[in-house]
């Protein structure tokens, strides 16, 4: 279990930061971006090896940043 949250970290980390990119992509960047700190969170305290708080941290760091220009780029909702 902690290897398949520290690996979802980091996969929402990555989709959060590499669609911070484009700014129409905004809702993805905050959506993927807040669920990938939330879930990366959670890893890091039942983590229990180095490799899965490496990924972890990795994981998170993606996460916060596309979850901030998510929301600096329009937020969670589609433009009206």
């Amino acid at each position: 279990m902690e290897n398949a949250l520290a690996v979802a970290a980091l996969a929402c980390g990555v989709v959060a930061f590499i669609s911070t990119f484009w700014v129409s992509a905004h809702m993805i960047s905050s959506w993927f971006g807040t669920l990938g700190f939330g879930v990366g969170l959670y890893s890091q305290y039942v983590s229990v090896t180095t490799p899965q708080r490496s990924l972890n941290i990795i994981g998170l760091v993606g996460s916060f940043v596309g979850a901030a220009l998510g929301i600096a780029h329009g937020g969670f909702l589609p433009h009206p």
